[in-house]
């Protein structure tokens, strides 16, 4: 009980610090904002010719984590700028501070943790940062599935696109159709993709940022060909069609290369829990012989150079069985 009286009197004192921090801070920040979206919510677009009320919103929404002010010094920062992308990708409702913070949070609390539990000093570096790498790396996992998701309805949203097209409706039509038909994330993303070019963005720039948001190289494709047809002409319906087919193609390719480096995946997977289990079994077998290996200079250097070796291993098997369709 005495080991963990610092441990809690730390966590008190975080507490304190944060939510005094929020009742200074965020609180009057949130209060303000509220008002604001009232005033803007009683206000109404110019109504149509059929004397209906727009119900578009033109202005743009953005995020605001725990910190505003430091969602406004990250924005001016290249890494804020590349953070906030990946929480975009990501299709979170977070702002970077809340990122931020959080990591930061967890970097101490798992820091903490370790010098108190391990009784080693250097045990809390180490800790810190993976605690803190976290919410980073579930931002990217969440990034690449939707991603997955995205390349996986793109030859329907493509589809849709050509039939409306052959039906006689214009492009950016067709867009707003495949914006309210497509489930997410084809939807949101051409939703944003016809709204801008709706309130006076050049569509030839609200299709970059649908590139910029969505870094597929079938979405290149796809933004270059719209492009290049509305400067020379053609069929712009078989263009999508064959882009689609294309598309299929490649991904019933990715399925059969994927089948073949299987076994190569699944080795990397046992290699790398090989040596965890085994010391996690040594460890209940016998304490007093894994004792030594955390306790002595020796071991300690031991385990650094193996967690930097299974690190390596893993990238290097993981070049080894990416193959790029």
């Amino acid at each position: 009980m005495r080991n963990l009286l610092p441990l809690i009197m730390f966590l008190i004192g975080a507490g304190a610090i944060v939510g005094g921090y929020a009742l200074i801070v965020w609180v009057p920040v949130r209060l303000a904002q509220r008002r604001i979206e009232a005033r803007v919510a009683g206000l109404t677009l110019a109504p149509s010719d059929d004397d209906k009320p727009a119900s578009a919103s033109i202005l743009k929404r953005q995020v605001i984590g725990f910190a505003p002010i430091l969602d406004r010094l990250a924005a001016r920062m290249r890494w804020g700028g590349r953070l906030a992308a990946v929480i975009d990708q990501s299709g979170s409702h977070v702002g970077v501070s809340t990122v931020v913070l959080l990591s930061i949070g967890l970097a101490l609390v798992a820091g903490v943790i370790a010098g108190v539990a391990t009784r080693m000093p250097w045990a809390a570096l180490p800790a810190a940062l993976a605690a803190a790498s976290v919410p980073i790396l579930v931002l990217m996992r969440k990034r690449t599935r939707r991603m997955a998701r995205f390349e996986e309805q793109f030859p329907e949203a493509l589809d849709l696109l050509s039939r409306a097209i052959r039906a006689g409706h214009a492009f950016t039509t067709a867009m707003g159709m495949v914006a309210d038909e497509a489930p997410d994330p084809i939807g949101p993303e051409f939703k944003k993709t016809f709204e801008e070019q709706n309130f006076g963005i050049a569509l030839k720039d609200a299709l970059g940022n649908l590139g910029e948001r969505m870094p597929l190289i079938d979405v290149r494709f796809f933004v270059t060909a719209v492009l290049i047809q509305r400067e020379t002409g053609g069929n712009l319906s078989e263009i999508l069609d064959n882009l689609s087919h294309v598309v299929r193609e490649r991904f019933k390719i990715l399925r059969q290369v994927r089948v073949h480096t299987a076994h190569g995946r699944m080795t990397g997977y046992v290699l790398m829990a090989l040596p965890a289990t085994l010391a996690l079994v040594l460890t209940f077998i016998n304490p007093e012989h894994m004792g030594v290996l955390f306790k002595e200079r020796l071991g300690q250097m031991m385990i650094v150079g193996t967690l930097v070796l299974q690190a390596t291993g893993y990238v290097w098997i993981r070049q080894v069985v990416k193959i790029e369709v």
